[in-house]
């Protein structure tokens, strides 16, 4: 079984696939440390769930934090038996990265394409809901051609707590009334749905400068909640990076 670890700022995500079906899936921190303490905590969580560290064939990684690389590589070889695949090392993904400096651009946001063209096709946006909130786009030539970056909702909600000394902490959950009666509710609201109007008029924004029928894929930790409340927003999945890692395997074997 192939083994797919997304690590971004906050957490990373790993799961366990054979073929496209999706046997298990983690969310950790992304405060990996030493090469041991890595490998301890993948064969637990392999553990965890009745898999053994010998059923693993194959590992890929996708990282946007390199500090912790390097412990995750070593950990894999180790623990694992394997030699992880590295997307970004000259790594074929068959598609052509038409921005300014193709070395700036994040792994995961080249995976997220990936996977979305292979499944609807291009022209795509793709919205991903992370520590900061991605906009990846594609053009009709199957091109990835740049985006935008926004800060994530989570980032958004403790900015406006520790930057303000009055206003509580909130939860993030989609508000019934755009008019709150109280501070929290007036909080959820703002961040709420303030951010849905900044997704649809950057996704509007990418959809006409890529000629105007783009789909629109959304994706990460927050799609679900976010998502739904975006009508630009066609298809929402989850686990779009998870099979972006698996076909970029596939395609490197």
């Amino acid at each position: 079984m192939l083994l797919v670890i997304d690590v971004g700022n906050t957490n990373t995500v790993l799961a366990l696939l054979e073929g496209e079906l999706v046997h298990t899936t983690w969310r950790v921190s992304s405060a990996f440390s030493t090469t041991d303490e890595v490998g301890l905590q993948l064969t637990q969580l392999l553990a965890l769930k009745g898999h053994h560290q010998d059923q693993v064939t194959g590992v890929i990684v996708s990282c946007v934090v390199p500090e912790v690389l390097y412990a995750l590589e070593k950990a894999s070889r180790r623990y694992l038996g394997c030699e992880p695949l590295i997307v970004g090392r000259g790594i074929k993904t068959g598609m052509r990265v038409r921005t300014d400096n193709p070395r700036e651009v994040g792994s995961d946001r080249i995976v997220n394409s990936v996977a979305a063209v292979e499944r609807w096709g291009a022209p795509l946006v793709v919205v991903d809901f992370g520590t900061a909130t991605t906009f990846d786009c594609v053009n009709a030539d199957g091109d990835y051609v740049g985006g935008a970056i926004a800060p994530g909702l989570q980032i958004s909600t403790e900015a406006l707590f520790q930057r303000t000394s009055k206003l509580p902490h909130i939860s993030i959950r989609k508000p019934q009334r755009f008019i709150g009666t109280n501070t929290t509710a007036c909080m959820q609201s703002g961040v709420f749905w303030g951010y849905v109007g900044l997704v649809e008029r950057l996704v509007r924004g990418c959809r006409e400068e890529l000629g105007g029928k783009a789909t629109c894929v959304a994706t990460g930790g927050l799609s679900n909640l976010v998502g739904r409340a975006c009508e630009e927003i066609e298809h929402i999945e989850p686990n779009l990076t998870l099979q972006g890692l698996r076909l970029l395997y596939e395609r490197n074997k």
